[in-house]
């Protein structure tokens, strides 16, 4: 039995404000969107602002009123209950509301029981959700603004997360935010799942909301964790209930699938015991999650029906190729470096020219890696990303250039926003030092 005091900070930490403002994120970030997407499919997608604002408004007094009267037994239910409320007390408020839409009352206050529609419709729930999606992919949207829009409700993220998702300002999402908001309420966008010509530009962009999810929860862009696996489990959760519906079962879901599947059984071995960061080719490789891997793998094979080839396929192969592998001394750059070369075709971002520049100096050294960024387009959107300084100090370094890496680690340093990687990169600096 531990008989010495706590500490004030762990005092401060075992708190019940702590407690529940732990499970509040917890609830946030996993049931939000889900709440937001009963009450859009209750509303239509004109009101998605209002769903928004009562689910916020019910997490705000859940920290309010929780540490003093205890956490509810379905906590879930308790907010979603509490949102309903609010919902009906606005509606109430607004002019000729009872005439214009009486049924959306009825609908509402004949589902105030303790029961939490998440846990006992799943199904429903799931499809409210896949619609939510395709909401915020509509064509009526601009197209900037389609993913921070569902970034912000079925996920959560703050304007700062979606900020570094796409390397703008925080100004820059909120303009999108509000510019997506008013369209929705304009022009009355059906809450649906798309059929017809118009699924397959609504599903890439369903696509691409996924794709982000996951990146944000496998390097996290700011915090004091880089690994953040809750978001990289709810955009695989996502991409497997798109997958199961018809809408969404097409060769490119399996291939976003294989990627998020793949990459994510390597995150057992990404930080160590102490939260630090591990480069890859410092991983114990035996700790990587067999069953994502053969999920991965059973997506991957889908995804070549059809003769389709696009980028999740590509970057799903090349993340086969590092997952498979069984050795960083045994991983096929070579094969790598030509999935790249291809990427670069579909899709030649900044953020992608880096990576192959990675893979350029694996095959060629680190001189053609650091010529292949220095010729590559749009470089300087990367002069602020804290990895285009990371790779460049790493391939200075295998040049035997000390100093020149060392002020490119600095840089990295004074970028990074997340704790792990700041350790990580100051280490890399010691040993250009030592």
């Amino acid at each position: 039995m531990n008989i010495l005091p706590m500490s004030s900070n762990e005092s401060e930490n075992n708190s019940p404000e702590k407690s529940v403002h732990r499970l509040a994120d917890h609830l946030f970030r996993h049931e939000s969107g889900k709440m937001v997407s009963i009450l859009t499919g209750i509303y239509g997608a004109q009101r998605l602002q209002m769903a928004e604002d009562v689910v916020q408004e019910a997490l705000i007094r859940a920290l309010k009123t929780w540490p003093f009267y205890g956490t509810p037994d379905k906590p879930t239910a308790w907010l979603l209950r509490t949102a309903k409320n609010l919902a009906i007390d606005q509606l109430r408020r607004e002019k000729n509301f009872h005439q214009k839409q009486p049924e959306i009352l009825a609908e509402m206050e004949s589902t105030q029981s303790e029961a939490s529609p998440i846990a006992d419709d799943e199904g429903g729930v799931n499809d409210d959700q896949l619609r939510l999606m395709f909401v915020c992919s509509h064509p009526g949207l601009p197209q900037e603004a389609q993913s921070a829009l569902a970034l912000k409700v079925l996920c959560g993220f703050s304007p700062a997360e979606i900020a570094k998702a796409f390397l703008i300002s925080e100004a820059a999402v909120s303009k999108r935010l509000t510019r997506a908001r008013q369209r929705l309420q304009n022009d009355r966008i059906p809450f649906e799942i798309p059929t017809g010509s118009a699924l397959p530009e609504r599903l890439e962009g369903v696509l691409k909301i996924l794709y982000l999810l996951f990146n944000e929860g496998y390097k996290a862009s700011h915090g004091e964790e880089v690994v953040r696996a809750e978001l990289c489990a709810e955009a695989i959760r996502l991409g497997v209930l798109l997958a199961a519906h018809p809408a969404g079962n097409r060769p490119r879901t399996h291939a976003l699938l294989a990627l998020m599947s793949l990459t994510a059984a390597r995150l057992p071995s990404r930080t160590d015991s102490e939260g630090n960061l591990l480069r890859l080719e410092d991983q114990n490789r035996d700790l990587w999650d067999a069953n994502l891997i053969q999920l991965g793998i059973r997506h991957l094979a889908k995804s070549s029906g059809g003769g389709e080839l696009g980028e999740y396929h590509l970057q799903a192969g090349i993340a086969a190729c590092h997952t498979l592998a069984h050795s960083d001394a045994a991983t096929d750059w070579t094969r790598i470096l030509t999935m790249y070369d291809r990427l670069m075709e579909f899709h030649p971002s900044p953020v992608i020219a880096l990576n192959r520049a990675v893979a350029v100096s694996k095959v060629h050294g680190p001189e053609e890696g650091i010529r292949a960024l220095e010729q590559s387009k749009n470089r300087e959107r990367l002069e602020n990303y804290h990895l285009l300084h990371a790779v460049m100090g790493e391939l200075e370094l295998k040049r035997g250039r000390n100093e020149i890496a060392a002020e490119h680690f600095r840089r990295a340093l004074d970028l990074s926003e997340t704790r792990p990687e700041r350790v990580l990169i100051a280490k890399r600096l010691e040993d250009c030092l030592t």
